[in-house]
């Protein structure tokens, strides 16, 4: 009996032992908040409050201080994300993950950015403060990194520590102009219905810009199968540990439309979702320069920012900047192409890709004139037809940390101009509203034309040269509107007026859902105020999904409905278009729209060509528009040979499958079919697919209300379950009223921390999920009272 005892009580103790070790360990990992830390090549002591939310204000004696800080604290809650995003471009997944990544580390080292980076990196001047201000950002990560605690992750996965470099800011900005692009996943797809089935097949699609009826309106005074390229291009998309920029809702309202005659600003990027989420937000205080934004990881200036004198931010402007050449090989000699002025040599360069626990995998990457050879590194493309990738970004001078300093640091509106002229890509909406009254939005990007009649939407013929970019336009053609006379600007990701008289910008526009409802709220009052902007940046309703549900039931087959199916169509015909959790028609309505989308569009396109085009622009910009035209070729199944279906056919097959189908996933009692319980989120860390690990770095999921295209944009793709998980939506809402600058509001889609035992890790899920917000807060007295205090002290 006593060795029992004896037993039990080692194994007490043991247990006691076991837990407080590992709480020990919890707590070393969490980040500091408080204190007093050491920094080398801090001139003077340096004060960081971190608020209740976990931002840190960042007190200093002069810019360098404050960014040396900023890059410890970032790197403090951001490390893993840091080191994740500084490894995409160059193709170094595969050095942490394995062969998993293979692919993905191919077609990124293959398409040049990290060569790009390296170009851009040569010719900058060493002197100028964005590049001096950028290596104390990057000294304040690497003495995180020397000092600090290692993330969990680096342990989990095996990661070598390395220094950062500025080459590593121009790879992660390089990643995500790439993000933005919409090009890789649409021409390849477009040109392959083209060839398999003829022109006809594309004039339902709105590609040439048809369907782009509401447009941001301009004020300058006041037989192979191409699709394998969209096929490889989205799946790594997809599957990588970064999430991609996708769309975005700006507005800013002028004096005269608001209550208190002061600039109220609003912006939401899109961008897909996973935890951490994309910004860190920081507020950095010095005599000289004052600045509240929002950090991508490993970059040093914010690219949505404020303070007390403008404000800024963006959206994509969704603009072509990635064209496709078909490249024509010497018919005796591959190492030669063609060109307008005889054969040309490849360039030739090769990469030597680092894989863990295997052997070091060489590519070859040839070149053309227009750019890589996308055969070399992509899977089921022929050899024989080479594909060259002509992207602005590799091809023009990056000056993006020049512009992203420019942004932050402008005195004027002429300052801000001139840095948004220097983005050459990715093309972006910057918005703009200042104290003094001025709102402004201008489109950014080096944009281009071709001869008329070429359609970059396809792939081009790269042998002749007259598919060529034939002429650039000067910054001061790209659109833009400063001072309307209508009293705002705003951007929904929608085409823009036409500029160069006439010339409508060839693009990848999404549907103008949300463009409609932000304009035509906007127009219809002019006493806006903060509260009342609020309520429109989670707005949850579509005026244009009405509208289609109207058309869907004038051409339904109302002769053969049942009882039941006719109960189902009533709860549409009186939809207000919301997406609120306890509305049942959303629930209905996707489930017919993807029904009716896969009835008319998959037969031609198979399987994996149609859940392609569900998640491009044009596949979204059909669903409002193809359901008019009744004599749509995409009607026909050509599956069925003896039959010639109609859209009355298509469309009533589509409403009553779904009937059927929501009654065996939600059962018999309409009333229980609640959009909250099919559109769900959750917050997604990369090590959070494994099963095990999913509780402790994943956050959610939530029940959720939006949906596609209205403003509270939670995206979702479209599956024959019947769930819709949200893939992605506003990766902040910002709020700035220059009424009351002190107290504009913010939210987050999680926390500030990507630290899983920080306890802002996830504390701002819920009040996003509600739509709440909280105070980015500029009054220092207020933010001494709610913050811990942390003090760096120079070192040495």
């Amino acid at each position: 009996m006593k060795i029992i005892k004896r037993i039990l009580l080692v194994l007490v103790i043991l247990i006691v032992v076991i837990a407080i070790g590992l709480f020990a360990y919890i707590f070393h990992l969490k980040p500091k908040y408080e204190g007093e830390l050491q920094l080398k090549n801090l001139e003077k002591e340096t004060t960081v409050y971190f608020d209740d939310f976990g931002v840190p204000h960042i007190y200093a004696d002069s810019e360098k201080d404050a960014m040396t800080a900023l890059g410890y604290v970032h790197a403090q809650e951001r490390l893993w994300q840091m080191e994740l995003l500084r490894r995409i471009a160059p193709g170094r997944l595969s050095e942490i993950f394995g062969g998993v990544a293979l692919k993905n580390d191919k077609f990124f080292a293959g398409i040049g950015i990290e060569e790009a980076s390296a170009k851009a990196i040569a010719k900058l001047d060493k002197n100028s403060e964005s590049y001096k201000l950028t290596q104390s950002y990057l000294d304040g990560i690497n003495q995180y990194m020397e000092e600090g605690v290692t993330p969990i992750e680096f342990t989990l996965v095996g990661v070598k520590k390395q220094k950062f470099t500025i080459e590593d800011v121009y790879n992660i900005f390089g990643y995500m102009s790439f993000s933005f692009a919409m090009a890789q996943k649409t021409d390849p797809l477009l040109t392959d219905i083209k060839n398999k089935y003829g022109a006809e097949y594309l004039k339902d699609l709105g590609i040439e810009g048809e369907f782009n009826t509401t447009r941001i309106k301009i004020s300058k005074e006041r037989a192979e199968e191409y699709s394998a390229i969209s096929k490889s291009i989205t799946a790594m998309l997809d599957q990588s540990p970064v999430p991609a920029f996708v769309g975005s809702n700006s507005w800013v309202v002028g004096p005269h439309k608001s209550k208190s005659g002061k600039v109220i600003f609003a912006n939401d990027p899109h961008i897909g979702f996973s935890q951490p989420a994309t910004w860190y937000e920081a507020h950095l205080i010095t005599p000289q320069h004052e600045l509240y934004g929002c950090y991508l990881a490993g970059t040093p200036f914010p690219l949505l920012a404020h303070n007390r004198d403008y404000a800024y931010g963006l959206t994509m402007f969704e603009n072509d900047d990635i064209d496709f050449y078909q490249e024509k090989n010497k018919p005796d000699d591959s190492s030669q192409y063609q060109t307008p002025n005889g054969f040309s040599k490849y360039e030739i360069r090769k990469k030597t890709i680092k894989v863990k626990d295997s052997s070091d995998v060489i590519i070859t990457v040839k070149s053309t004139r227009h750019g890589p050879v996308m055969n070399d590194f992509m899977e089921r493309l022929e050899k024989k037809n080479p594909i060259a990738m002509s992207w602005t970004y590799t091809r023009e001078p990056i000056q993006i940390l020049e512009a992203a300093y420019g942004l932050s640091h402008a005195k004027n509106t002429t300052d801000f101009k001139k840095a948004v002229s220097l983005i050459a890509a990715p093309g972006l909406n910057v918005m703009y509203g200042d104290a003094k009254g001025n709102v402004g939005w201008w489109a950014s990007g080096k944009l281009y034309r071709h001869n008329e009649g070429v359609n970059t939407h396809l792939i081009l013929n790269g042998a002749d040269g007259k598919d060529d970019i034939k002429a650039f336009f000067d910054f001061e053609k790209n659109p833009s509107a400063e001072n309307p006379e209508w009293g705002y600007v705003y951007s929904a990701n929608n085409q823009p007026e036409a500029i160069d008289n006439g010339f409508l910008y060839p693009g990848y526009y999404l549907p103008e859902d949300r463009a409609k409802r932000i304009s035509g709220i906007l127009d219809a009052r002019s006493d806006w105020d903060k509260e009342a902007i609020s309520k429109m940046i989670f707005d949850n309703t579509s005026d244009v999904a009405v509208e289609v549900v109207k058309n869907l039931v004038s051409v339904l087959n109302h002769e053969t409905l049942s009882k039941e199916e006719k109960q189902v169509l009533n709860v549409l015909k009186s939809w207000k278009g919301t997406t609120n959790l306890e509305d049942i028609a959303p629930t209905i309505y996707n489930k017919w729209i993807y029904l009716y989308l896969k009835n008319t569009f998959q037969d031609e396109m198979g399987k994996e060509n149609f859940d392609l085009f569900l998640g491009i622009s044009t596949g979204k910009q059909v669903i409002a528009n193809q359901i008019k035209n009744e004599n749509s070729v995409w009607w026909d199944n050509i599956q069925t040979k003896n039959k010639k279906e109609t859209r009355t056919d298509i469309i009533s097959k589509a409403f009553r499958d779904a009937v059927i189908s929501l009654k065996n996933q939600l059962g018999n009692n309409i009333s229980e079919w609640k959009w909250g319980t099919v559109h769900t989120v959750e917050h997604e860390h990369p090590l959070g697919k494994v099963k095990a690990l999913r509780g402790l770095f994943n956050v959610g999921p939530f029940n959720s209300p939006g949906s596609n295209e209205v403003i509270n944009n939670l995206f979702f793709g479209f599956n024959d379950e019947g769930k819709y998980y949200t893939k992605g939506g506003p990766s902040t809402r910002r709020i700035v009223d220059f009424a009351d600058v002190e107290n504009s509001w913010s939210i987050l889609p999680t926390g500030q921390s990507g630290n899983p035992f920080s306890k802002h890790y996830d504390d701002q899920a819920e009040m996003y999920n509600a739509g709440k917000f909280r105070k980015m807060k500029l009054n220092k007295e207020e933010i001494i009272k709610t913050s811990t205090k942390l003090v760096f002290k120079p070192k040495g």
